[in-house]
């Protein structure tokens, strides 16, 4: 056929539609090539009510740059999103999804639900998630989030919302998998809301079945207008519902499924929910001041052990109680450089003359900044405070140099067991023996470092 009658036969299937109720819903039933036809018609012309032609890149944009993208990126996706919900509590996949392209609906109540999909779903099916418009493509960069981190496509909901959906129909007979989420929105209170019948409708245009998944945890995890949290996620993937599924018939599957994925949290110690809450209290910052305070005068055992033993237990606390030791190191170290001043000896246990001679030596040399070689010889801190107040270091001086040292490697210690403690997460109910395993290696440290020094 001529391209002009093509146009014109195009023009006038629309203009059908349009008559019909709009664009995207008379399309969205047309069956065959003419119909297929009729729809990029309508697409070209954008004369339809609901309709709008944008450029690349705008909310109502059609996402063919979507619909090919690398199973390097899908690969890389899902890497990411698997270890940021490893990191937050873990991630669980149940059944899996047929071999072939498929149209994928799952409950909403999170915007974590997205990374639980694409962690959980395989890279081979390359995951793309439909995307509010008004939300996820109304600014450049949360376009270049979504499309970079999510797969993201734009679906619109004010109109020409139909459009967007069938225009995946083509990455679908390729084999992807197109994630929707029919409620449409968040739900609030865990229920499964009612869902619209675009992925129905998009999955027989494509030929291609609908599958339900149920996602758990992503309430707790990340929850609406709440602040993200440690919790466990699971997915299951149900079987694929038969041809003659209504949007009712899948929101009670998804419902079903939600129902058996309970996303329980991982099993406790009982001596680690005790740790965190004296850690998480005032009395756990008073006990990480205090003991960092004694430490820097005469106590042998490094606050960043308690650190070890907190920050592991509650790693929301451990920004915290890292600040609250490194105060207390500050105010110790001061305070044993005073009294070393006015001739008093405090106990020094575990410590020898060879480090203070060491000590004497760095002192001589570099005044008050000979205390940085502490966080990497062993030398207790202790002992440069004492050395310190003996050879009349100025005590601004002291302070400067001791808060750059002790400030370092003491935030740097905190955040390396708080990032210990999210791993381990699913582990807690071994955290007794995490602590008994501690102590060992302290020990063993600790037993090293005064023998070399002996």
């Amino acid at each position: 056929m001529p391209r002009r009658l093509r146009r014109r036969a195009a023009v006038a299937g629309h203009r059908r539609g349009r008559g019909r109720g709009g664009t995207g819903v008379a399309l969205a039933f047309a069956a065959g090539p003419s119909g297929e036809r009729c729809e990029r018609g309508a697409r070209r012309h954008g004369r339809g009510r609901g309709t709008v032609s944008v450029g690349p890149g705008g909310p109502g944009a059609a996402p063919t740059a979507a619909l090919s993208p690398s199973r390097l990126g899908a690969v890389l996706r899902r890497a990411l999103w698997w270890l940021v919900l490893t990191v937050t509590g873990g991630v669980r996949r149940h059944g899996q999804l047929p071999p072939r392209g498929c149209v994928v609906v799952a409950n909403h109540s999170s915007h974590a639900d997205t990374a639980a999909l694409l962690a959980a779903l395989d890279a081979r099916h390359r995951p793309a998630i439909g995307a509010a418009a008004d939300y996820w493509f109304a600014s450049p960069w949360r376009r270049r989030v979504c499309r970079v981190l999510a797969a993201g496509f734009p679906v619109r909901r004010t109109g020409g919302g139909m459009d967007d959906l069938l225009s995946m129909a083509d990455g679908l007979r390729a084999g992807r998998a197109v994630v929707l989420f029919p409620e449409g929105t968040r739900g609030a209170d865990g229920a499964v809301g009612a869902f619209h019948r675009g992925a129905l409708v998009l999955a027989e245009r494509a030929g291609v079945p609908v599958v339900p998944v149920a996602i758990a945890g992503t309430d707790r995890l990340l929850p609406k207008h709440g602040r993200l949290r440690s919790s466990p996620v699971r997915v299951r993937i149900g079987e694929p519902l038969p041809l003659t599924a209504t949007p009712e018939d899948a929101r009670a599957a998804v419902a079903a499924l939600h129902a058996r994925t309970p996303a329980e949290p991982p099993r406790d110690s009982p001596v680690r929910r005790r740790v965190a809450s004296v850690a998480a209290s005032r009395l756990g910052l008073l006990l990480a001041f205090a003991w960092a305070c004694a430490e820097a005068l005469s106590w042998p055992l490094m606050p960043e052990l308690l650190l070890g033993v907190a920050c592991v237990a509650v790693p929301r606390a451990a920004l915290r109680l890292s600040f609250a030791a490194f105060a207390g190191s500050l105010a110790g170290g001061l305070l044993a450089l005073q009294l070393a001043n006015t001739g008093l000896q405090l106990p020094a246990p575990l410590t020898t003359d060879r480090m203070r001679a060491e000590v004497r030596q760095e002192l001589a040399a570099e005044s008050a900044s000979a205390v940085r070689h502490q966080p990497w010889n062993g030398i207790p801190f202790k002992v440069y405070a004492a050395e310190a107040g003996r050879a009349d270091v100025p005590a601004a001086d002291w302070f400067v140099e001791s808060a750059r040292a002790r400030g370092g490697r003491t935030l740097t210690v905190g955040a390396a067991f708080a990032v210990l403690g999210l791993l381990l997460c699913r582990f807690r109910r071994h955290y007794g023996a995490y602590v008994a395993l501690l102590g060992a290696g302290f020990a063993a440290g600790l037993s090293l470092v005064v023998t070399g020094w002996s």
